[in-house]
């Protein structure tokens, strides 16, 4: 079984302690330690004793980039709350934040800070962006950088905004009838959480009705019934609602957000990656696949990219981020180029229309990095 390897990461006064997948292990290691393989450029190892006991140990930091592994996930943790209170703290904090951002999430620096000084001064955040370009990751990242509670909802994929939100009325023969509270309103009582709510533009519209209060910085309450002098409950302090939210026309099942309930939050819009940056991700997330072979993938989901913002776009939408990881993955595991468009890329492109398809034209972007590794361009 592969041992547990760390890096230590100073983050203002503190010493944290991350694996490559971005796991905590800080509460588990003594500050003497972590700060001692900080000053020499160590990292730590977690061994057995004879006794069975575990330990830490200082190892070179190649043991540690040899553990990097090609995941984008950042997993969740269940640390201590370490909230920063006063000012200069908090300030000192956010500038030096960008650490605790996972290698995982391109996302630059200036996005980053205000990700983290958004979540530490309890606004309302909501992610932006197109399909697969790291907003969860982002919001994932600055739950596990912030080390505090949090709960995930996935409102675009419920289809009773009422039972999620607040409980349902259940019968029991000996009970008779009662209520039973949601998740979500226990995490809203829970202080210092940060609450993923994620699709929010796939929502019911009865969803937003419900957080309107919840998001609302002079209210903060969630109303369990809404007849008049029906009981509410408070958000606790501290809790950050951090939402993702697809915007645009060409993305279906969407729904326009009300103005209300936007004015609520505040935007933070991911970058569309560039050629190079996926290029850099991919060769991060799989070190051992052919670097010009990663290179084309990036090139080619550039290439899609760039034809459907263009005024008279062939194609509606162009590959993202996460369908590029996908090939990637693929690839790693012996797929050829050719085989992973045909399952990965094409079905996402209409094929009415013959050889006029947007699937026929992504087709010829696709098949000139296969036939030779070019980007000439398509007549």
């Amino acid at each position: 079984m592969n041992s547990t390897v760390v890096k230590v990461v100073k983050s203002g006064v503190r010493f944290n302690a991350f694996d490559s997948k971005g796991q905590k292990y800080t509460s588990q290691i003594t500050t003497g330690a972590r700060k001692k393989a900080y000053a020499n450029n160590m990292a730590l190892e977690q061994r057995v004793n004879k006794a069975g006991k575990t330990y830490w140990w200082a190892v070179p930091m190649s043991m540690y980039e040899a553990t990097e592994t090609s995941t984008m996930d950042t997993p969740q943790h269940n640390g201590e709350v370490e909230i920063p209170t006063g000012h200069q703290e908090v300030v000192d904090f956010i500038q030096k934040s960008y650490g605790l951002k996972p290698k995982g999430l391109v996302m630059n620096s200036l996005k980053w800070k205000y990700l983290i000084r958004s979540a530490v001064r309890g606004k309302n955040i909501m992610m932006t962006g197109p399909a697969g370009c790291g907003k969860t990751l982002a919001a994932k990242s600055l739950i596990n950088g912030l080390d505090r509670p949090n709960f995930y909802f996935n409102l675009g994929a419920t289809q009773d905004p009422r039972a999620t939100l607040i409980g349902n009325v259940h019968f029991d023969k000996s009970k008779g009838t009662f209520f039973s509270e949601s998740l979500f309103v226990k995490a809203i009582q829970t202080p210092n959480a940060v609450i993923l709510m994620d699709e929010l533009t796939r929502a019911h519209p009865d969803a937003w009705n419900i957080l309107m209060t919840v998001l609302d910085q002079g209210q903060r309450y969630l109303r369990l019934d809404e007849a008049d002098g029906q009981a509410t409950i408070k958000v606790a302090e501290g809790v950050c609602f951090v939402a993702t939210a697809n915007i645009g026309n060409e993305y279906t099942a969407t729904r326009q957000l009300d103005k209300a309930l936007m004015d609520r939050f505040v935007v933070i819009e991911m970058d569309t990656l560039s050629d190079e940056e996926e290029h850099g991700l991919l060769t991060y997330l799989y070190p051992t696949v052919d670097s010009d072979m990663l290179n084309n993938v990036a090139k080619i989901a550039f290439m899609t990219r760039s034809e459907s913002m263009t005024e008279n776009p062939r194609i509606s939408s162009g590959v993202s981020t996460r369908t590029s990881v996908e090939i990637a993955g693929l690839l790693f595991d012996g797929f050829t180029l050719e085989e992973s468009a045909d399952i990965t890329i094409y079905p996402q492109y209409d094929a009415d229309g013959g050889v006029d398809s947007e699937r026929t034209f992504v087709k010829q972007i696709v098949q000139k990095f296969i036939d030779d590794g070019s980007s000439d361009d398509l007549v």
